[in-house]
């Protein structure tokens, strides 16, 4: 996959970088056993966007989106599948 230039490369790079900033809140939830200060209703908001938002990223010859959609999905979902497991436990 090569890239046309320097913005390209890196937009490639914050796009697959940036849901690995989840990581830090999946931590910090797992590592409290608990989710309640983090809305319900915004997280199942943000999911459903994500998800809604993914087969556009697929379907995208852009490879910025593609990484970015595939890559976020991924990681809010495990974020929305912790707090749902943590919340009010």
């Amino acid at each position: 996959m090569p890239f046309n230039s320097v913005s390209q490369t890196l937009g490639f790079l914050g796009a697959a970088l940036m849901p690995l900033c989840n990581i830090p809140l999946i931590a910090r939830i797992i590592k409290r056993k608990s989710a309640n200060d983090i809305s319900l209703g915004w997280v199942l908001g943000v999911e459903i966007c994500v998800l809604a938002m993914l087969p556009s990223s697929l379907g995208s010859a852009d490879p910025v989106l593609k990484i970015y959609g595939i890559s976020n999905s991924i990681f809010f979902s495990i974020v929305t599948g912790v707090v749902c497991y943590y919340h009010s436990k």
